[in-house]
């Protein structure tokens, strides 16, 4: 048993190794995903926040200030460009589609924890780079961020970051059968783009709606971390949230498992 442990965990690392030298070495690519989009979202999103104010003439909106607005937003960019897969899960998708996956159904290896670990040390190295901006933007400015629940914040994103996984995988088991997976992965994209709080906080919807979007383990990619780290929620979120991800993580797991299943069944093995 402990042999098995010890090959799994030198095996996970070495993806996860293979993905930080991989992003790494694409130089461009990696200051364009974790520094140069986040950035500009931050910027968009900012002057939107400020327009916004400007035209209602008030100094709150939905019971926090303007200043909390600016820090959501400079915050939610980043956060959600390390709470994303769409770059794996899209390899995934290629990969099934083209036949490349022989490869690895041939190997002593699941395609699961191959790219798992490939997303999470490509996560690792991108939340290293990515959070030294807003962190240092909100601290020039003066925007409200509590510095000790940053930790917290970031252990409840990591935790959906496997969530995310499961729901590419169920994503990508689709190519089995279907030509142009992809679309699902933009259709899916669009919508996790509202459901996670990227595009506004949830406390802009009504009551009824707001409790139901906020119990949804999507915003734990992006509302519930930075609303507690941005002062917005209190620490019962982060319990409410990582019991919505692990509820999450049953449903896409099995699904994905039966997905998977499936698949093979269908496939021929033929291509690359």
């Amino acid at each position: 048993l402990k042999k098995l442990f010890v090959n799994f965990w030198r095996r996970n690392l070495a993806f996860f190794r293979l993905a930080i030298i991989t992003n790494i070495e694409y130089r461009l690519n990696f200051f364009a995903d974790a520094v140069a989009q986040p950035l500009m979202s931050a910027g968009v999103e900012v002057m939107l926040w400020l327009a916004i104010f400007h035209g209602i003439d008030r100094g709150s909106l939905a019971g926090f200030s303007k200043e909390n607005y600016l820090a959501y937003s400079i915050w939610a960019a980043f956060v959600s460009r390390i709470t994303s897969n769409w770059q794996y899960e899209f390899r995934m998708i290629e990969e099934i589609e083209t036949g490349s996956i022989n490869t690895i159904l041939t190997r002593p290896i699941s395609f699961f924890e191959y790219y798992l670990s490939q997303f999470l040390g490509y996560k690792f190295v991108t939340s290293l780079i990515s959070l030294v901006f807003p962190l240092g933007a909100v601290m020039l400015l003066g925007l409200p961020t509590v510095p000790h629940r940053i930790p917290f914040a970031l252990l409840l994103a990591g935790y959906h970051l496997v969530l995310v996984h499961c729901i590419s995988f169920c994503v990508s088991s689709l190519a089995f059968r279907l030509n142009r997976a992809t679309g699902f992965t933009v259709a899916k994209n669009l919508c996790l783009w509202m459901l996670s709080g990227e595009l506004f906080p949830l406390d802009l919807f009504p009551g009824f709606w707001r409790n139901i979007m906020v119990n949804q383990p999507f915003a734990n990619a992006v509302y519930i971390p930075v609303g507690f780290l941005t002062g917005r929620l209190d620490s019962s979120y982060l319990l409410r949230g990582v019991i919505s991800n692990t509820l999450g993580l049953i449903f896409f797991g099995a699904l994905g498992a039966a997905l998977w299943q499936r698949g093979l069944r269908s496939y021929s093995g033929t291509g690359a």
